[in-house]
């Protein structure tokens, strides 16, 4: 994958992360799965949609198929994950030969006019190519003059396991927003301080914990101060794991509490090793997102205006994006982390052990109240999903 693709689907993972609500709310999504399809459509967009889309991708528009097309084969080089991209059409919907042509190799489907017989198939695509993680196809397929005319969709899916296993047990945390709440508590120690670090931007300092997959991707873990944002603490988690802002390791923070959550002095040990212990809440979590309630964001809020056509480049019938969702999971246990997203763009006409014990360096990190998520590809350090929990995984039978 190209560094400059790579920054360039990240920094919409950030303006996707800073658009979050100020309240808290739980949820996953991954720009990875849609700044592809963005990509296509702006190889076929004109006029004003074609330099909206090309902002939010952060690249030219004459650049943005073969991006999409190189970041594609990228995503499918990744160990533990698997993606697919799906182009679906009327019958009678002519295509331009260069754009087409310009598509990933994937699944072309005709759209048959039936509900029932579209909604099946799609719904199917979808199970196969998430390991039925995700149920059904995140669009609707309505009849008459808005009826969709074309439908292009992605789909990710990520499964690792831990290099090292946590431990699964009872924890209830006594303060903050999860006081008192019994809850599945993954647990581990290792000697690798700098496991942990921490970062500073607008809403103050974040403390990141990198927990290391054994597919080449890893999962951070990032909290920050209690009054801070979830889009706060998640763009600068990004900026962090992506190195556009420096972090500091454990081994180089000074005792007492130099970050949210964490806590660093001497311990008492059986090796005089220094030890690091880390303990966090496990989560599942599930969201739906439509991506026109931030058409900025992203890109489409020409592009969605229905009262004329904004894609010549994909074929002379005029059309317009009736609809853009992403429906995405994660998952966060104590072997490892699995998550999975489906991102559709329809297109609808336009008009026109005890022993000796020795005292060493050693430190404490808790995640016990809402924190953030982001999957990273080693390497490339490119974002493949990010989210923010609220309600983790309860312990189901008390301590």
């Amino acid at each position: 994958m190209r560094n400059s693709t790579v920054r360039a689907v990240n920094r919409l993972t950030e303006r996707w992360a800073a658009a979050a609500p100020a309240a808290e709310a739980a949820t996953v999504f991954t720009a990875a799965g849609l700044w592809p399809l963005l990509a296509l459509l702006a190889d076929g967009a004109g006029g004003p949609a074609r330099t909206e889309l090309a902002e939010a991708l952060g690249i030219p528009a004459g650049d943005a198929a073969r991006a999409a097309r190189e970041l594609l084969a990228g995503l499918g080089a990744v160990r533990g994950l698997r993606s697919a991209t799906g182009l679906w059409t009327r019958e009678d919907l002519a295509l331009e030969p260069g754009w087409s042509a310009g598509l990933p190799p994937g699944t072309r489907g005709t759209l048959s006019g039936d509900p029932d017989r579209d909604r099946e198939a799609l719904d199917g695509w979808t199970r196969e190519r998430t390991d039925g993680e995700i149920e059904r196809m995140p669009v609707a397929l309505p009849e008459g003059p808005d009826r969709v005319r074309l439908l292009l969709a992605s789909a990710l899916a990520l499964r690792l396991r831990w290099i090292q296993p946590f431990r699964e047990g009872y924890g209830e945390p006594h303060e903050g927003p999860w006081t008192g709440r019994p809850l599945r508590v993954l647990r581990r120690d290792t000697t690798l301080l700098d496991r942990v670090g921490v970062a500073r931007g607008p809403g103050g300092a974040v403390t990141l914990l990198e927990v290391v997959g054994d597919a080449g991707v890893d999962v951070h873990l990032v909290l920050g101060e209690p009054r801070a944002t979830p889009g706060e603490v998640l763009t600068t988690g990004i900026g962090a794991v992506t190195h556009a802002l420096p972090a500091t390791g454990v081994s180089l923070l000074p005792n007492g509490a130099p970050g949210p959550g964490l806590r660093v002095g001497t311990a008492v040990c059986a090796s005089p090793e220094p030890r690091l212990f880390i303990e966090t809440a496990a989560f599942e979590v599930r969201a739906e997102h439509d991506l026109l309630e931030r058409a900025g964001v992203f890109g489409l809020e020409t592009a969605s205006d229905s009262g004329r056509g904004h894609f010549p480049g994909i074929g002379p019938e005029p059309l317009a994006v009736g609809s853009a969702r992403q429906a995405a999971v994660a998952r966060f246990h104590a072997l490892g982390f699995e998550a999975a997203a489906v991102t559709a763009i329809a297109a609808a006409p336009g008009s026109a052990a005890p022993g000796r014990r020795y005292r060493t360096r050693g430190a404490k990190v808790a995640f016990d109240r809402p924190f953030g998520f982001l999957a990273v590809h080693r390497t490339s350090r490119l974002v493949l999903a990010a989210g923010w929990i609220t309600d983790p995984v309860p312990y189901p039978d008390g301590p």
